[in-house]
């Protein structure tokens, strides 16, 4: 027995964007390069290595900490931030049959939003991380919004809802947020998912408000879950899900 839904949201990184790791030192690597200092690459990376020993995870930095990015790692050199913003684009990649799935999902009705942990201060559409991953990959026209502890992006007006503004995902309060905002586009809640690699952050929290959740585990499989659905490939999306028209 499938879901049937109208609103789905969409983790970015682990989920809908494959960030394995280990691109990171060829980012790191690149931007020295382009920075005129291929002299420091083995240090900048041994920073990073640091980064990642006192945060826990390489996707926490990215997420919370990116400016130590350019601070850190890159000793505060001018402009070293947005040439590693731009290298870093070259090396994301889309997940495994990502941009199908998206077509399927769009053609059966369903309302789709991009729902990151993403505290970085948001600026025009296809500045900010995520937004520029859509854009360069060419499937920002199969969302509608970019919703995350900034507040919510509308991509086709550019608008800002600072009601998302402060909020976590890990903490549940964005969610909070989420449902009563669902509510009064009038959506039901029981016909809304959210898709996810963490458990923590993605689903749990999602599902004490009385969505669904379906568990992505296409890259890495953190810890089991109670999600509705656990995948491992977004072809299977088109097995579990239909649209409500």
């Amino acid at each position: 027995m499938g879901l049937h839904v109208k609103w789905m949201g969409v983790d970015f990184g682990q989920c809908l964007m494959d960030s394995t790791p280990e691109r990171t030192y060829w980012m790191i690597g690149d931007t020295s390069k382009e920075l005129g200092e291929p002299e420091l690459i083995d240090i900048r990376c041994e920073r990073w290595r640091a980064m990642k020993e006192k945060y826990g995870s390489w996707a926490k930095i990215k997420e919370a900490h990116r400016d130590k990015i350019a601070s850190y790692v890159f000793d505060g050199r001018p402009k070293a931030g947005e040439v590693f913003k731009r290298v870093e684009q070259k090396y994301l990649k889309l997940a495994d049959g990502a941009e199908d799935a998206l077509k399927y999902l769009k053609s059966e009705g369903i309302a789709l939003s991009m729902v990151a942990e993403m505290k970085r201060t948001l600026g025009p559409i296809g500045t900010d991380l995520v937004s520029s991953f859509l854009k360069n990959q060419g499937i920002i026209q199969y969302f509608d919004e970019l919703i995350c502890p900034q507040g919510r992006v509308d991509f086709r007006d550019g608008t800002l809802d600072e009601r998302y503004k402060g909020t976590s995902k890990e903490e549940g309060t964005l969610y909070d947020v989420l449902k009563k905002d669902l509510e009064s586009r009038g959506y039901k809640i029981s016909e809304c998912v959210m898709m996810g690699d963490k458990e923590w952050s993605d689903l749990t929290p999602a599902q004490k408000r009385g969505l669904k959740a379906i568990h992505y585990a296409g890259f890495i499989f953190h810890a089991p879950s109670k999600a509705d659905y656990t995948i491992y490939h977004f072809s299977e999306l088109k097995d579990i899900i239909k649209g409500v028209k």
